[in-house]
């Protein structure tokens, strides 16, 4: 597409996560509520400060309103978005994943000496701790729509949502914690390659500024259509034979006619890309 940098994908997932903490606080602030207010929630043989002095001391709020249960849809809100987290670890894992591949090698899993990569091919280093966030964070996710079930009660006192959270309860979470650790050791220790990075920019030369030398040439006048004929005209002898897009440009007299030689020069300048990469920071990180 165009280039980007490996610091701005981080940030990106800084920010996800910078989310998903503070979705998790409300969570946790939303399924924090009690209740001792007898068989269907009328208080009919218990007194409402018994119940607000026995949250009180658990550090509960008295639910407002219940029957003889905790209204289900706290608690399917808590596992939805444990469920997002998941997804969200998922989504570094996969990145690693790509990352790692043979012909990007952009970046990688830790790999210590005498780890086993493949039980039969020795020179593989296989991403398996991504892999492995990537199952667990199905396992997580699996237990959300039990809990959107678990909203849907019968009369004041069905029980049956108990007998699935005894399950997903210690299941979800403490898989979750696990994953989140196993994510913040990949991640420190996650190796980069910034000179693979370059070259695989650069493996079909000049080809990514495309887009800059189409827009440039709709500025100077040519229709949309023809600008983008004349792009791609010389893209795909790049993609076929391995030239260099810069080169091409530089031989096409339509195209030179309308930018010069400086203008297409000028349009393969990689810090044109990079040059808002600090508000970008500022904006995730603050100053």
């Amino acid at each position: 597409a165009e280039p980007t940098t490996m610091g701005l994908t981080f940030a990106r997932f800084y920010a996800e996560f910078d989310r998903n903490l503070a979705r998790l606080r409300a969570a946790r602030e939303e399924i924090a509520t009690g209740a001792i207010s007898g068989a269907v929630g009328t208080f009919a043989n218990i007194d409402p400060a018994v119940e607000e002095h026995v949250c009180e001391k658990l550090g509960l709020r008295p639910e407002p309103i219940s029957t003889q249960v905790i209204p289900r849809d706290r608690h399917a809100m808590f596992f939805a978005t444990l469920g997002v987290i998941a997804s969200s670890i998922e989504n570094i894992a996969v990145e690693i994943r790509h990352m790692q591949r043979t012909e990007v090698l952009e970046g990688a899993e830790f790999f210590s000496m005498g780890q086993k990569g493949s039980s039969a091919m020795p020179h593989k280093k296989n991403p398996v701790l991504t892999e492995n966030l990537t199952g667990l964070a199905r396992l997580v996710r699996m237990t959300v729509i039990p809990a959107m079930e678990n909203v849907a009660l019968w009369h004041e006192r069905d029980i049956s949502h108990s007998s699935v959270e005894r399950g997903i309860g210690p299941d979800a979470t403490i898989t979750l914690d696990f994953a989140l650790n196993r994510l913040a050791g990949v991640v420190d220790k996650m190796i980069i390659y910034p000179q693979n990075m370059l070259d695989n920019m650069n493996k079909f030369p000049g080809l990514v500024m495309s887009q800059r030398v189409l827009l440039a040439l709709t500025q100077a006048g040519v229709s949309r259509e023809d600008a983008y004929s004349m792009v791609q005209r010389n893209a795909l002898k790049v993609w076929e034979e391995r030239l260099d897009f810069r080169e091409l440009l530089l031989a096409d007299e339509e195209v030179v006619a309308a930018l010069g030689v400086d203008g297409i020069n000028e349009k393969f300048d990689m810090g044109y890309h990079t040059k808002h990469v600090d508000t970008i920071f500022k904006r995730v990180f603050g100053e």
